[in-house]
């Protein structure tokens, strides 16, 4: 586990905390954005990294200034810990409206339900200290309702899942062609069709994005690499196109 400043400028910083998990875990980055006295963390992550994560934020900011927590979508590796958060901080954690009801289930206090606060799903904009930050739709990619973050001082794109690589042995990417084989297998699964690829890949080509920063595996670091990343998913197929084989009566 590691942390790292990406972005420092103006009193506007993101950190990456990268490589969390461990054993049969898949591992997970968390990113932690602050302005001036205000702090969000995107994807928080499950109990088994909790205190770790904890450690790592509780260094860099005061845990006062952490106003918002952001869950990309409703899987455990992001948002199993919620409750832990709650309790710790007086944040308020921001998801979409379709899990509002499912998050419970992951023992969130009664007491700390009035801090859950569901994201419509066109998305919206999030005031951090003297700026602001997009949060933009990215449903079905993988989660039905699946949020991004984009902040736009430092050009970068929190893509949740998309771009998501499952074992590179290297932080961030340098050749492209070569990091598809840690890419194609996650994304021809977990993303359902090239419809919501090419969606997708049409709304973030009208944003000035300098890095790309996915929650799990490498990020790409430069604004060449992350062009190739957004035109490489906009033609690849999704799981609905490649599993027609699988449709099938066992035998």
């Amino acid at each position: 586990m590691s942390s790292s400043y990406l972005y420092h400028a103006g009193g506007h910083a993101f950190v990456l905390l990268e490589g969390f998990g461990e054993g049969e875990m898949v591992p997970t980055n968390q990113v932690l954005i602050h302005n001036r006295n205000e702090a969000i963390l995107l994807d928080p992550g499950g109990h088994k990294v909790h205190y770790e994560v904890i450690n790592e934020v509780s260094s860099l900011v005061p845990i006062n200034d952490l106003k918002y927590l952001f869950f990309s979508h409703q899987d455990p590796d992001i948002v199993a810990a919620a409750n832990a958060w709650l309790m710790l901080s007086d944040a308020e954690a921001y998801i979409s409206e379709l899990w509002l009801r499912f998050i419970p289930h992951f023992g969130v206090d009664e007491l700390m339900l009035p801090r859950l606060k569901g994201i419509p799903d066109q998305g919206m904009r999030l005031p951090l200290g003297d700026t602001e930050l997009l949060i933009l739709p990215a449903h079905f990619l993988h989660s039905a309702g699946n949020f991004q973050v984009y902040d736009p001082l430092s050009k970068t794109l929190f893509s949740g899942d998309l771009g998501a690589s499952i074992g590179p042995p290297y932080v961030e990417v340098e050749d492209f062609a070569s990091h598809v084989q840690y890419m194609e297998g996650f994304h021809r699964r977990y993303m359902p069709s090239n419809h919501a690829n090419r969606y997708w890949a049409d709304m973030v080509r009208t944003l000035d994005i300098d890095r790309i920063v996915p929650q799990h595996g490498a990020i790409f670091p430069t604004a060449s690499l992350s062009a190739q990343f957004i035109d490489w998913i906009a033609s690849s197929p999704g799981a609905v196109e490649c599993m027609s084989e699988v449709y099938r009566v066992p035998q």
